[in-house]
């Protein structure tokens, strides 16, 4: 398919820091694509929350299956703006590889634990990640992925003036142009990453029975759709699964439409034209923008602070609290090749390397080592 002349040109790209052949048979960002899925970052996302823990249920969104609708939404958007879908899928599939075990009930507990040491940030982490911590290749650290990515990596909530540590650092050696709007593709992942979140965490929670159908009659647009979906069924897991098709659909339509307002308007003739543009080009309607708004709000309400979740989210807080700030002031307690790198506790290098341990922990991991550092009865 022929793409748009705003979308970003795979003979145009920056490139990546090490130099590497290019392959005959794979564009630059199918090759990023690939490094992502295969790295072990993206395999342990299987076993960390969303909202639910692990163990709570086998049918539960966790960080991996997020991340799949996620690049599935991502993609079809691209393609019907006629992008460059590799690109926005891997952006995609990449954008959670540095959360924490438990979702952000974990990552609030480890930044407060890390707080003396700059705390603790996923998108921060997930720049790491690709840059410094996968160890795939003999002559550098990371993945050693495109400008391209890397940009909408770090740019992944909008342009940065004040960007953490790890971003940071890389771009005063390889200039991110943090200040201006990241390519339409990285746009397009971040938008749905939101859609999916609010659409999956709404299955979610009706699945879980924190709620019920009755409860999002009086949402705007929610209650439209439900009462076209209870049209073809009352069924509760069918009406669930329709409900969730109508949401996505809905967001997706007004999504492309309004999005098709903002480029005829800046007619851009570049990628560059999009990053220089002073306004995202990817964006929802004013009424659906009012919904989602409304729908993150009953979510809050009524899932993420319901008192079974609350409970969860306290232990699991309590858990990367606990390993981090344990860890950090005694690092002797961590494996020998962690520990090595730790040296002296309460220290910078100490907090990086409790960072990088405790944030590449599964769900199960995490519990396991809680009880194996904090119960006599547990063997070391």
């Amino acid at each position: 398919m022929m793409k748009a002349p705003y979308a970003v040109q795979v003979q145009e790209s920056r490139g990546r820091v090490h130099a590497q052949e290019r392959s005959d048979e794979r564009t630059p960002f199918q090759r990023d694509r690939d490094r992502v899925v295969h790295s072990a970052a993206f395999r342990k996302l299987q076993y960390k929350t969303q909202v639910f823990v692990n163990h709570e249920g086998d049918f539960y969104r966790t960080r991996l299956t997020h991340s799949l609708e996620v690049a599935q939404i991502a993609r079809a958007i691209a393609r019907a703006l006629a992008l460059d879908e590799d690109l926005t899928e891997c952006l995609a599939l990449a954008h959670d590889l540095g959360h924490p075990p438990f979702g952000h009930a974990g990552e609030r507990g480890l930044d407060e634990a890390l707080r003396d040491f700059g705390g603790f940030d996923h998108n921060d982490q997930s720049f790491r990640v690709v840059t410094m911590l996968e160890q795939r290749y003999a002559g550098f650290d990371g993945l050693n992925l495109t400008w391209e990515t890397l940009e909408g990596l770090a740019k992944h909530n909008g342009p940065l003036k004040r960007p953490p540590p790890a971003i940071a650092a890389f771009d005063a050696l390889h200039p991110l142009d943090l200040a201006r709007q990241t390519s339409a593709e990285a746009q397009v992942a971040a938008f749905a990453d939101d859609i999916a979140y609010n659409t999956h965490d709404l299955d979610d929670g009706l699945r879980a029975g924190l709620f019920g159908f009755e409860d999002i009659l009086a949402l705007p647009v929610i209650g439209d759709l439900l009462r076209e979906a209870r049209r073809l069924t009352e069924d509760p897991p069918r009406l669930r699964a329709e409900l969730s098709r109508r949401v996505i659909n809905a967001l997706v339509h007004d999504a492309l439409a309004e999005s098709g307002r903002r480029l005829a308007a800046l007619a851009p003739r570049s990628a560059a034209d999009i990053r220089a543009a002073p306004d995202p080009v990817i964006g929802f309607s004013g009424e659906i923008r009012a919904a989602n708004t409304s729908l993150k709000r009953f979510l809050m309400a009524r899932m993420y602070r319901h008192w079974k979740v609350n409970r969860m989210t306290y232990k699991s807080e309590h858990v990367t609290r606990t390993l981090g700030g344990l860890l950090l002031k005694r690092p002797d307690l961590l494996p020998d090749d962690w520990r090595e790198r730790a040296g002296q506790g309460e220290t910078a290098e100490a907090a990086a390397t409790v960072r990088d341990y405790v944030a590449g922990m599964t769900d199960r991991y995490a519990l396991d080592e809680f009880s194996r550092l904090t119960d006599p009865a547990i063997p070391a």
